[in-house]
C-alpha cells in the first residue's frame, strides 16, 4: 500500500501503539498494511523492524473484497539513521518518513527538521 498518507486513511484510527521509544529516534517510516485485524500486533513482512503500528475503532470496516483491514505501520529499514548514523540518511530522510513525535491517531505524522536533518541546515540541540 502507499506510504504517502491521507487524514481519511486514517479516520478510524483509535490509539498508536509503540514498540519502541519513539523519542530516541529521528525518524520512522509509516505505510499502510492490509491486516486481518483491527488491534493487535499485525504480521510483520519487510526488512529492518516494525517500531510501532495504528488500531482502529469497531466501527472501522474492512475491505468488502479482501475482509482485511488497513492499519497503519511505522518501521525503519536496515540502512536508515538510527543504524547507520553515517549511512545514507546522515541527511535527508525518506519519502515516507515522518518525525514520530508527531504521530497521533487520525493524523498523518509530519515532517520536522529533526526528521529531515540536512548538513545545511543542522538540527538544534535537543531537537
Amino acid at each position: 500500500m502507499s506510504s504517502l498518507l491521507n487524514a481519511s486513511d486514517l479516520f478510524h484510527e483509535d490509539n498508536v501503539v509503540w514498540l519502541e521509544d519513539p523519542e530516541s529516534l529521528d525518524y520512522v517510516r509509516q505505510a499502510l498494511d492490509k491486516t486481518p485485524r483491527r488491534r493487535g500486533k499485525p504480521r510483520y513482512f519487510r526488512d529492518g523492524r516494525m517500531v510501532g503500528f495504528a488500531e482502529l475503532d469497531d466501527r472501522a470496516q474492512a475491505d468488502p473484497d479482501t475482509g482485511l483491514q488497513k492499519r497503519r505501520v511505522f518501521y525503519l529499514l536496515p540502512h536508515d539513521r538510527d543504524a547507520e548514523p553515517d549511512g545514507l540518511y546522515r541527511e535527508g530522510a525518506p519519502g515516507e518518513a515522518v518525525d514520530p513525535r508527531t504521530v497521533e491517531p487520525r493524523k498523518v505524522g509530519l515532517k520536522t527538521p529533526r526528521s529531515q536533518r540536512s548538513l545545511s541546515t543542522p538540527a538544534a540541540p535537543g531537537a
